[in-house]
């Protein structure tokens, strides 16, 4: 996958998974490993990019004894969202016509066998 993509599609990802709720690093390192190949030390420059931007925000809670970052979508991480889902509504269109033009081609090396 391309890795502009890739950073995309992961960026894209965990905005969604906060938009489910507050969360850690860890936590979400697992529930979008679910989704995509996706380690910790893919997953923290990635949020570090998200906080720069202002997509998300970030804030501490003792847990256990220590403490525990956890992260939290903004209005402009929804915006963000929203704006890629937009724009992969518009790149399934073109995928839709990348598939029919392969049927297509191979319907017509069929109809021209012996």
């Amino acid at each position: 996958m391309d890795a502009q993509l890739k950073r995309g599609m992961t960026e894209a990802c965990v905005l969604a998974l906060l938009t489910r709720g507050d969360s850690y690093g860890y936590e979400l390192s697992q529930q979008a490993g679910k989704l995509m190949p996706l380690s910790e030390s893919t997953l923290y420059p990635v949020l570090k990019r998200l906080v720069e931007s202002g997509a998300v925000e970030t804030y501490s809670r003792e847990f256990s004894g220590r403490m525990r970052h956890y992260y939290r979508v903004t209005g402009a991480g929804r915006a963000q969202l929203s704006a890629f889902a937009r724009e992969w509504e518009q790149l399934g269109r073109i995928y839709e016509l990348i598939r029919e033009a392969e049927q297509a081609a191979e319907d017509k090396k069929r109809e021209e066998a012996p």
